[in-house]
């Protein structure tokens, strides 16, 4: 994989999303403050069928988001490098409504989120189960979503332990944790590291220091993404993410351009250049 010098925040939001704030430009600027080489907006994917409606784009409004993203694009040329994403939902039998989806539009990047607290997802996968049962069938799913071969990268991939922070415990899931990351490593996909973990009902990073340890192991790519749903959280944390890497055992952080990973050494990163910078 080719190396480059600088970061990129690999996940970021637009109030197209019905629940981020404020204008492109200011994520933008955000980042030119930290001293990132680029940013790639994610924002929620559209669904058939009023699926999540509340929380994402509508399918009208998706050429709308493209032409957002290209207008900062276009400012901030030469200043940061801002890319067009998706973080697209997944759960089994929506791979033909995702494959043509992604083809409407020329994506940098593609994100694979398994939303286990979205009350569709609740009712389709909670309804008559245990707790356990459906933090289990999360992580089954999560695996099903890599093996579809539609995206770059899953999302927040253990964000179903905020569906019920109080009882969620790691060591009840290790044995699926470790099936489902075999086979994902299988797929070659990458997996993210999200900082916005840190804010939630269960305040530590997605994937938390146990399954981030067995990706390591099974030698899975990390990207670094800050799920900024407002500008002042662009690169929120990245000092806590690389060093987390460090501690799994990664010797290198991974983003994408045009759908085609690029590594960057951790002993290359500077945090300095993840500090605000006076302009």
């Amino acid at each position: 994989m080719p190396y480059e010098a600088n970061m990129y925040d690999s996940h970021m939001h637009t109030p197209l999303c019905k629940h981020a704030r404020g204008p492109l430009s200011a994520y933008a600027e955000r980042a030119e403050r930290l001293g990132l080489r680029g940013i790639t907006f994610t924002c929620h994917s559209p669904m058939p069928d009023g699926w999540d409606s509340a929380l994402r784009m509508s399918l009208p409004q998706l050429p709308q988001y493209v032409e957002m993203v290209e207008q900062t694009r276009a400012e901030f040329a030469g200043r940061v490098d801002v890319r067009l994403g998706m973080e697209s939902d997944y759960f089994p039998g929506m791979e033909a409504w995702i494959e043509e989806l992604h083809g409407r539009a020329d994506f940098s990047y593609i994100l694979g989120s398994v939303h286990a607290l979205t009350k569709e997802y609740k009712a389709k996968y909670l309804n008559g189960s245990t707790r356990l049962e459906y933090e289990k069938s999360y992580f089954e799913n999560l695996a099903n979503a890599a093996e579809t071969g539609l995206y770059d990268c899953l999302s927040h991939p253990d964000i179903v332990k905020i569906a019920h922070p109080k009882q969620y415990d790691v060591a009840d899931h290790m044995d699926t944790i470790r099936r489902a990351l075999d086979r994902i490593a299988a797929t070659g996909i990458a997996m993210e590291l999200n900082t916005s973990g840190l804010n939630k009902a269960y305040p530590e990073m997605n994937p938390g220091a146990e399954m981030l340890a067995e990706m390591a192991l099974r030698g899975i790519p990390v990207v670094i993404g800050s799920d900024s749903h407002d500008a002042h959280r662009v690169g929120a944390d990245f000092d806590k993410a690389l060093a987390q890497l460090q501690n799994a055992g990664y010797q290198r952080v991974s983003y994408f351009l045009n759908r085609e990973r690029y590594e960057l050494a951790l002993s290359a990163v500077f945090l300095a250049d993840l500090q605000p910078r006076l302009v």
